[in-house]
């Protein structure tokens, strides 16, 4: 049995660029609508305004539990429901444990990683299910999809990556027991762990780096774009019975060390 993104009330962090943007445009151009989870001073405003009454920002920091407690309740209030999350908001903090001068990984910046990525995210979760635990079931019995967006960092985490792969790798081992724990709700639970998606962090680097990375997938010979991962999430909501899994999107790539 398949639903359709149409008439969905979606919640999407970091929805103001990249694949979070990808994500929301998806969502209007298929009839439903979205709240943009981002930090402001950003683009949330102007993306609200393009596209229309069906889309509403609220500006906040997803690590002040506050805050989100407060944003969740606002969209709720304005949208009635909501029927999807896409926690799509992340850092990537970079260090090695013990750099060639001796100077050790920052702990607060380890901190910090793993803060936004896993904490935080399971923050806007756990307020979102609850939103969610209220809505009106489906035929199936169906109240909610959430799609954590992951890396496959959390796989092969390479050098200088420790904190980013902590924090994305521990989306992907709460993905089951997430599952397991809302689906008396009726809630269902996904990850996606993109590979090398052209964001504007990949367009900030070298020409290179951009070739290297370029080169490393095995097929398509290109960068992935947020359209890609926006289309396995459309896939995710539409598709009932896919529930508890871990969706690599990512060209075949498996990354070197370095």
């Amino acid at each position: 049995m398949t639903v359709k993104v149409t008439d969905t009330v979606a919640v999407v962090t970091g929805g103001a660029s990249g694949i979070g943007e990808g994500i929301v445009r998806m969502l209007v151009a298929n009839g439903g609508s979205a709240a943009i989870f981002d930090l402001d001073g950003g683009k949330g405003s102007e993306l609200a305004r393009e596209l229309g009454p069906s889309v509403a920002f609220f500006p906040l920091d997803i690590t002040i539990p506050q805050q989100v407690e407060a944003a969740v309740s606002a969209v709720a209030e304005r949208f009635g429901r909501i029927d999807v999350l896409v926690n799509s908001a992340g850092i990537s903090p970079a260090s090695r444990v013990v750099s060639r001068d001796g100077a050790l990984f920052p702990l607060d910046l380890y901190r910090r990683g793993v803060e936004v990525n896993l904490i935080a995210a399971f923050d806007v979760l756990r307020n979102v299910a609850g939103v969610m635990a209220r809505n009106e079931p489906s035929d199936e019995g169906e109240r909610g999809v959430i799609v954590n967006i992951g890396s496959i960092a959390a796989f092969e985490g390479q050098i200088g990556q420790a904190s980013y792969a902590a924090g994305k790798g521990g989306l992907v081992a709460m993905t089951l027991p997430l599952a397991r724990d809302l689906a008396s709700h009726g809630v269902r639970v996904m990850t996606i762990c993109p590979g090398t998606i052209d964001t504007p962090m990949v367009q900030q680097a070298s020409e290179q780096i951009r070739d290297y990375l370029r080169d490393a997938n095995v097929f398509p010979k290109r960068l992935g774009v947020p359209e890609d991962i926006a289309a396995v999430v459309r896939t995710c909501i539409e598709t009932t019975y896919l529930n508890g899994e871990v969706i690599r999107v990512d060209a075949a790539v498996r990354m070197a060390p370095r």
